[in-house]
């Protein structure tokens, strides 16, 4: 099928798991923590090609980072028959994984002509580290910008500009990223970015504080309660119901220095919302009750960025690109594409 008209829409209805988008709720903790360990099984990946939507090139890999860690990486490459135009990177949100509805979306921004590059971040995914712990959102970042910069040195992405999406969680990182190294991407693309804890998703100053001193002695602990945000992520009922069989992303209970790591990381994001300087296209669905869209239209507002786009989606819930009706999730899509077509043209001229 073309894709510039219809597509195989099952390819955002995985048949095995798909991620639960859960999010940390900060609330009081329980005092009778068991701490659990766990390694990721070593799988072994082979190199497929998809007769779907204009046969991406797909192959999955693992990067040594410089911590040590094996980290799970994915392309999606267009045919040989079309000429690449751009790389796009993807950051993840907490508790997910770059593969299962992230594939149909890859797919389609393959087929038009980009290379996509994703990775599970430390500790998620099929990436090794204790499952669902960050030490540091830093190193989080400090990875995402060591891994993807050997991935740029390939020979098939000389020349092209590149591009960094994130979703969620995966949005913070992003622009973490991006404070960082200011002129390390061509461009910036955040869904539904989490860069503001919502206040009331936050424990009172005094008990935070005790979190804090907590999380120095026992980081690891699985003390704070996570909710099932289901409900509040996905507006399509049918994609909604096969949450259930996610198994491979983090649902358990948040540990305490990723807690304390999430909230230190998105308040100092918002500290520094007006030193955003890269192209910037933001989307955010209108009904997102899990990271605030008004957050996504002060940081429209606050960026420095001469080149910046906010796209708010009416009735859109939380994951506009996997949660949605397929018309949606086909026009995301579609702004995601047009925005890359414009600035990898001017960029190549």
């Amino acid at each position: 099928m073309s894709s510039t008209t219809t597509m195989d829409l099952s390819l955002f209805t995985p048949t095995t798991q798909i991620p639960n988008h859960q999010l940390p709720i900060f609330s009081k903790p329980i005092l009778s923590p068991k701490i659990t360990f766990s390694v990721p099984r070593k799988i072994k990946l082979l190199t497929v090609t998809t007769t779907a939507m204009k046969k991406p090139l797909i192959e999955g890999w693992y990067e040594r980072n410089s911590k040590g860690l094996e980290i799970f990486c994915k392309k999606w490459i267009p045919e040989e028959s079309v000429a690449i135009k751009g790389a796009l990177f993807f950051c993840h949100g907490y508790g997910d994984t770059c593969t299962f509805f992230f594939e149909g979306i890859a797919r389609h921004i393959a087929a038009a002509g980009y290379a996509v590059y994703a990775m599970d971040h430390p500790g998620f995914g099929l990436s090794e580290g204790l499952h669902g712990y960050i030490h540091s959102f830093d190193e989080l970042a400090d990875n995402v910008t060591d891994i993807y910069r050997k991935i740029k040195q390939r020979p098939e992405l000389k020349g092209l500009p590149h591009f960094i999406l994130g979703q969620s969680m995966g949005g913070a990182v992003t622009l973490k990223v991006h404070l960082k190294v200011p002129n390390e991407w061509d461009g910036v693309i955040l869904v539904a970015p989490m860069c503001k804890i919502a206040e009331d998703m936050k424990p009172p100053l005094p008990i935070l504080k005790i979190l804090t001193l907590m999380s120095r002695v026992m980081p690891k602990a699985k003390l704070i309660p996570a909710k099932d945000l289901a409900e509040l992520a996905f507006r399509d009922e049918r994609k909604r119901e096969m949450a259930v069989y996610n198994v491979i992303c983090y649902s358990d209970r948040t540990r305490l220095r990723t807690a304390v790591e999430l909230l230190d990381a998105t308040s100092e994001i918002e500290r520094r919302l007006e030193e955003v300087s890269s192209p910037l296209l933001i989307l955010h669905g209108a009904k997102d009750r899990v990271t605030d869209p008004q957050v996504s239209q002060f940081l429209y507002e606050k960026a420095s960025s001469k080149d910046k786009t906010l796209k708010l989606y009416e009735e859109g819930y939380h994951c506009i690109l996997e949660g949605e009706p397929d018309e949606r999730i086909l026009t995301v899509l579609k702004d995601i594409t047009t925005w890359l077509d414009f600035r990898s043209s001017s960029k190549q001229n």
